[in-house]
C-alpha cells in the first residue's frame, strides 16, 4: 500500500482524487446479482440425520410464526415483533429516543435538545426536523462545521421494567414484577416505557447473517439456551435418555444465529421483559395458552390459517390449538417427553419446572429461527430483472442503471456486497463465490470472499498506516463517537471479547483459552485479502508483513482456491513472532481494530427501514447519502477509511446522489411493501408512547406510577396482503 503517508489529509485528498472523474479511477466495485443467487446456509442436525431435533419443520415454522408475533412473550404486552413490524424494522416515531449509547455511562446519560431546541425526552414525538443527529452547516462536505450533535439514540421503545416475581399459565398476560418509574424514563414523576440504545434493524433476510445484533453477539453457534454459543459454560438441553433417565447435554448447531438472537430480547429489561424472568419461567406461561390468544388471525393466514379461529370475514383471536401441542408436533420426543419433575428447578412460589419448560429456550430460538427463515425478499425489481452478456440488468430504469453505476464506483459494494448487499452474509457469500465469482469483483479487482470470519485491511491509526485485522461483515464508518458506542469492541457476558479478530491474535500467540469460537481456529492466512506473512524476503521495508526473517509457519489448513497466491501467501508467524510482536506496543502486524465497528446491514428494501444506522439518526436516504459523501461523522481508529472517504463524483452532482438512491429503492420487493406472504402477519397492538407529553402523563392502570400506553394496531393481514402500502419513515414523521 505505497499511497500510505502519515498524514491522514494526504490519504484522504489521494483518495478523493482517485475517485474523482478525473484520469484515475478506482478499481469499479463489485456487480451485485439476485438474491435468488444466494441459498439459505443448512443446519446440520436440526431437520436431517437419523436423529434430527426438530421432526415437523411445517409445525416449527407455524410455532416460530405465532411465537413471533404473540404480545404474550412480555411481561407488559411485547411481541418481537412489535419492533419488526414495519419491514421487519421499527417506524414508531413517539417515546423513541435513548439518552445515549449503548456505551454511555449512566452518570452521562441524559435527553439533549433538538436541532430545533425542544428536548429529545420521554414521550417525545419524532419530527422530520429531529434528524440527523449530526448535522453539517455544508451536509456534504467533510471539514464542514458541525452545527448539532447529539448522542441520543432513536431506537424501540420496549417495557416498563420491573423486578420479576411470576407468571401466570392462564388469566392475565401481565407479569407479576415490581415496577416503578425509571430514573430516566419518566415523564414528570410517571414512569414510561424503557427504549433501546441501538436501532432495530429489519429481520427480513437476516437468516443469511454468520451473526445478528448490530455488535454481532448473536452467535452463529445455537446451544440451546443462550445467545453466547460456545462461550456460555452453562448453556445446555435436556436430553431424555429413558423413562427415568434425563440428561443436560451440549447444543452446538452451526448456522444458527437467529435462533441465538431469538434467547435474548424476551429476557432483556428494556426490550420485553422483567428483570431476571428466564426462557423456562415464560414456557410455563404460554404452553397451556392457545398462541395468539388475544390478536385476530387472518383465515388466509400463509402459515397460521388452517390453525386460526377465523373464518372467511370473520376475524377472531387465537389459533385453534395450544403452544404444548404445537411443540410436540415440531420437536422430537426426546426433548419433551420426560414425565418426571424436580430435576429441572422450580420458581419461588409453585411446582417444579416441567422437561418441556426447561427446554423452551430450545423450542423458541429454533422455531422463530426458522420462521424468520422463510422471510427472504427475492423479488424486488432488481433481481426480476433480465440480463445482458455482461450481467447488467437491462430491466431497471435508465436512472437506476446510473445509480447502480455509482454504488459501484464509490465503493458502496465493497461492504455491501454479494445477494443479499451485506458482508455479513459470510457463509452464504462464500457458497456463492464458487459459483459465481463475478459478484464479488471484476478482472482487475476483486474483494475475498471466503468463509473466512477475520480479515485484514489497511487503516489508520493513531495517523499511522496499518494493515489492520478486522471481523468479515462488520465496519467502523464514523457515525457516533466510539466512546458513545463501542459496538464489536465490547464483550459478552462473561467478559471475553465479541471481536473474532481480538481472539484470533490470542489464536497466533497459542492461548487456547482465549479463543471461544470455533470459525476463529478455521481462518486461513491465504485468503486474508491484503497480505499477513510471506515466503519471500521482499525488496521494500515490511512493516505490516512477517517475512522469514522474523519466523514463519505453513498454515495449518489445506490450500485448494486460495485468494492470493498460496506459494507465497499461505504462512503464519511462529509462535514465538507472534508473541514478540503482540507484545510490542507500536506494532504494525498484529494490530486488531474493532471499537465502534457494527455489522454490516442488508441494502434491500432499505426504502422502508428508516430510521438508519446503529443509532437510528438518519431518517431518510438523502441523508445516508450525504453521510458517506463527506465520509462519516467522526474518525475512529478502525473507520475504514479506504471505503469511507469523501466522494467527490456525489458531492458536486446531484444528479448521481438522486440516482444511486433510485437504484436503491429498486431493492424494495413489493411482497414486502403490501405485507404479502411470505411477509403476512396476525393482528398486533404495539405500545406507542403515552397519554400525555413529556412533562406529563396519565397514569397507567397496572401501575399508578406507570404511564398509560397509546397504542399503533396494525390489522391481521392475509396472504394477499393489503392495498395500502408501507412508507418510508419519513412519511410518518411530524412535519
Amino acid at each position: 500500500m505505497a499511497f500510505f503517508t502519515n498524514s491522514r489529509l494526504a490519504l484522504i485528498l489521494f483518495l478523493s482524487l482517485l475517485s474523482s472523474s478525473g484520469v484515475c479511477d478506482l478499481p469499479l466495485g463489485p456487480m451485485p446479482i439476485s438474491l435468488k443467487s444466494l441459498s439459505i446456509p443448512n443446519v446440520p442436525g436440526l431437520i436431517d440425520g437419523s436423529n434430527p431435533i426438530v421432526v415437523n419443520k411445517t409445525a416449527a415454522i407455524a410455532l416460530g410464526k405465532a411465537l413471533f408475533w404473540d404480545t404474550n412473550v412480555g411481561s407488559d404486552g411485547m411481541a418481537c415483533g412489535s419492533c419488526h413490524f414495519h419491514a421487519g424494522a421499527d417506524r414508531r416515531i413517539k417515546n423513541q429516543v435513548a439518552p445515549g449509547g449503548q456505551s454511555s455511562p449512566l452518570n452521562t446519560q441524559q435527553f439533549n435538545n433538538s436541532a430545533m431546541g425542544d428536548l429529545l425526552g420521554p414521550n417525545h414525538v419524532l419530527g422530520l426536523k429531529d434528524f440527523p443527529l449530526h448535522q453539517r452547516q455544508e451536509p456534504l462536505q467533510e471539514y464542514s462545521k458541525v452545527t448539532y450533535d447529539t448522542d441520543n439514540v432513536i431506537g424501540s421503545s420496549g417495557t416498563f421494567g420491573g423486578e420479576f416475581k411470576a407468571v401466570s399459565d392462564h388469566g392475565s398476560s401481565i407479569d407479576d414484577c415490581k415496577r416503578s418509574a425509571d430514573t430516566l424514563f419518566h415523564s414528570g414523576d410517571i414512569g414510561v416505557r424503557r427504549v433501546t440504545p441501538r436501532n432495530a434493524p429489519s429481520v427480513i433476510n437476516a437468516v443469511f447473517n454468520h451473526r445478528n445484533f448490530w455488535d454481532g453477539r448473536a452467535n452463529n453457534v445455537f446451544n440451546g439456551s443462550s445467545p453466547w454459543g460456545d462461550r456460555d459454560p452453562n448453556a445446555g438441553v435436556w436430553v431424555k435418555i429413558n423413562a427415568k433417565t434425563i440428561k443436560k447435554q451440549r447444543l452446538h448447531l452451526i448456522n444458527s444465529s437467529l435462533a441465538s438472537l431469538a434467547t435474548a430480547p424476551p429476557l432483556n429489561s428494556t426490550e420485553m421483559s422483567c428483570k431476571n424472568r428466564s426462557l423456562t419461567d415464560i414456557g410455563r406461561k404460554l404452553l397451556q395458552r392457545h398462541p395468539l390468544e388475544n390478536q385476530k388471525v387472518h383465515w388466509h393466514d400463509s402459515v397460521l390459517g388452517a390453525l386460526s379461529s377465523s373464518s372467511p370475514n370473520n376475524l377472531q383471536p387465537g389459533l385453534k390449538t395450544s403452544y404444548e401441542t404445537l411443540v410436540k408436533q415440531a420437536f422430537n420426543q426426546q426433548y419433551w417427553s420426560y414425565s418426571r419433575l424436580g430435576e429441572f428447578g422450580k420458581p419461588v412460589e409453585g411446582v417444579p419446572y416441567s422437561q418441556m419448560e426447561a427446554n423452551f429456550s430450545l423450542f423458541f430460538g429454533l422455531a422463530i429461527q426458522l420462521y424468520v427463515s422463510t422471510l427472504i425478499s427475492d423479488e424486488s425489481p432488481f433481481d426480476k430483472s433480465a440480463r445482458d452478456d455482461k450481467n447488467q440488468p437491462i430491466s431497471l430504469t435508465e436512472a437506476q442503471l446510473r445509480g447502480l453505476e455509482q454504488f459501484r464506483v464509490n465503493l458502496c459494494s465493497h461492504c455491501h456486497i454479494g445477494p443479499n448487499f451485506s458482508a455479513a452474509s459470510v457463509n452464504a457469500n462464500a457458497a456463492t463465490n464458487l459459483t459465481h465469482p463475478e459478484a464479488f469483483g471484476e478482472p482487475t479487482f476483486f474483494i475475498s470472499t471466503t468463509t473466512n470470519v477475520v480479515n485484514r485491511i489497511p487503516l489508520l491509526v493513531r495517523d499511522a498506516a496499518v494493515t489492520a485485522f478486522f471481523d468479515t461483515g462488520f465496519a467502523s464508518t464514523g457515525v457516533t463517537k466510539e466512546s458513545a458506542d463501542i459496538g464489536l469492541g465490547g464483550v459478552d457476558d462473561f467478559g471475553n471479547p465479541l471481536s473474532f479478530s481480538r481472539q484470533y491474535l490470542q489464536h497466533l500467540v497459542g492461548n487456547k483459552d482465549k479463543v471461544l469460537d470455533a470459525d476463529v481456529t478455521k481462518v486461513r492466512a491465504c485468503d486474508f485479502q491484503e497480505e499477513f506473512a510471506v515466503n519471500f524476503q521482499p525488496p521494500y521495508v515490511a512493516t505490516s508483513l512477517f517475512t522469514p526473517a522474523d519466523g514463519i509457519k505453513p498454515q495449518p489448513q489445506d490450500t485448494k482456491n486460495c485468494f492470493l497466491s498460496a506459494k507465497s501467501n499461505a504462512f503464519l508467524p511462529t509462535v514465538n513472532s507472534a508473541k514478540a510482536e503482540l507484545s510490542n506496543p507500536n506494532t504494525k502486524k498484529m494490530v486488531a481494530e474493532v471499537n465502534a465497528s457494527f455489522k454490516i446491514p442488508s441494502l434491500r428494501n432499505v426504502e422502508l427501514t428508516g430510521p438508519y444506522m446503529h443509532n437510528g439518526g438518519m431518517a431518510t436516504l438523502e441523508q445516508v447519502v450525504e453521510f458517506y459523501t463527506r465520509g462519516g461523522n467522526y474518525t475512529n481508529n478502525a473507520k475504514q477509511v479506504t471505503r469511507v472517504f469523501p466522494l467527490p463524483r456525489l458531492a458536486f452532482t446531484e444528479q448521481n446522489r438522486k440516482d444511486l438512491i433510485e437504484f436503491l429503492k429498486s431493492l424494495t420487493d413489493d411482497r414486502v411493501r403490501y405485507e404479502k406472504a411470505p411477509f403476512d402477519h396476525p393482528e398486533i397492538v404495539i405500545p406507542h408512547g403515552h397519554e400525555g407529553n413529556q412533562a406529563t402523563a396519565t397514569s397507567n392502570a397496572l401501575d399508578p406510577k406507570l404511564a398509560k400506553d397509546e397504542f399503533m394496531h396494525i390489522p391481521a393481514v392475509g396472504e394477499a396482503g393489503t392495498t395500502a402500502p408501507l412508507e418510508p419513515f419519513n412519511n410518518y414523521l411530524k412535519p
